[in-house]
């Protein structure tokens, strides 16, 4: 397998640990180190695991989380970092979404997620290349 498709693979754990509510499972997606982060929307920035883990902790706890699907999803890789673009389905609203991973123990595991509004989504006759998201 490839490291874009591990990445890839990573990526849609952490979404299919947030829609089945798994904290343990999302938890553990997420690396061992106090300098991850996350930015969710509207939120300021959260540093450190226990902060970080905590929100989700948080959000996973709330019987009214958004459901959030994952799509469009974009691997970069660079060594042993990489990220996922994508776009983020949020109850019908649609963000634009990065997550971030390390290379750590032999898997890839998140140190930064961050999403936020989009303006406006680009269609594939504005972007005939396909690399721009928004």
């Amino acid at each position: 397998m490839s490291d874009k498709s591990k990445i890839l693979a990573a990526n849609a754990a952490f979404y299919a640990a947030f829609a089945a509510g798994d904290f343990a499972a999302l938890a553990s997606l997420w690396a061992d180190r106090d300098s991850i982060s996350c930015i969710h929307p509207g939120w300021p920035a959260i540093i450190g695991r226990a902060a970080v883990i905590g929100s989700w902790r948080d959000i996973l706890g709330n019987p009214q989380r958004p459901q959030i699907v994952c799509a469009d999803p974009h691997a970069i890789v660079d060594g042993d970092h990489g990220h996922v673009l994508c776009i983020e389905l949020v109850d019908g609203a649609a963000l634009a979404a990065a997550n971030h991973f390390a290379w750590v123990d032999g898997a890839w595991r998140m140190v930064h997620h961050q999403s936020s509004a989009i303006a406006q989504l680009v269609s594939s006759h504005d972007d005939p290349d396909g690399q721009r998201l928004h």
